[in-house]
Order: C-alpha cells, then structure tokens, then sequence
C-alpha cells in the first residue's frame, strides 16, 4: 500500500515545520519506507503499519496544536511493491530523462 498523506497543525501561527518535524520522527521511527515532499509525506508498507503510523502523526500533533487537519490518499495494488520509486521510475524510463526541476538551482 502507498499512501500519501499531510498533518497539517491548525491555529499554531505561520511556520509549522518544527510540527511536521515531529510527525517525521514517528514516521522514520516506523521502519515505512517515506518520502517527505514539500507538501505530503509518502509511505509505503502494509495497510496496518501504514494506518497506524499515519495516526500516531495526527494524534502527536494534536498533543501540540489545538486542531489537527489530516488528508490521506490511498493506492492500493494487489501483490505490488517498491511502487514509492518504481512508479515514478517508470514515467521517467517512458520519457528517457528524470523529472525534477527547482528554480535557482
């Protein structure tokens, strides 16, 4: 199972990266195999590991903030695995080049 998910802490002023910081702990803590992204964090693992870590993220932060707003999206293929490289190594091999582009860099 893949699923890609954000914790976002409500009412805790305009930064919240110290908030996702702790949620990333419990999600490198968990063994998932993740990929933070600026905007979600990815993991991929057995739907128990992966629902409960994605929990013990939305319960952590509402310890530390006072509304806690989670969405989770879920792909679930039968018998797949290592789909959180392999998916978009596969786009890349179709157009013969790696997909990233940051401005300034």
């Amino acid at each position: 199972m893949l699923a890609s998910f954000s914790v976002v802490p409500m009412a805790t002023g305009e930064s919240v990266s110290q908030l996702v910081a702790e949620s990333l702990k419990i999600v490198d803590a968990s063994g998932l195999d993740y990929q933070l992204g600026p905007m979600q964090t990815i993991v991929e693992g057995n739907e128990a590991l992966v629902m409960e870590t994605i929990m013990q993220c939305h319960r952590r932060l509402l310890e530390l903030a006072p509304r806690v707003l989670t969405t989770i999206t879920i792909d679930d293929r039968k018998g797949a695995t290592g789909r959180l490289r392999g998916k978009v190594a596969d786009v890349e091999k179709r157009l013969g080049k790696t997909l990233a582009r940051v401005a300034g860099e």
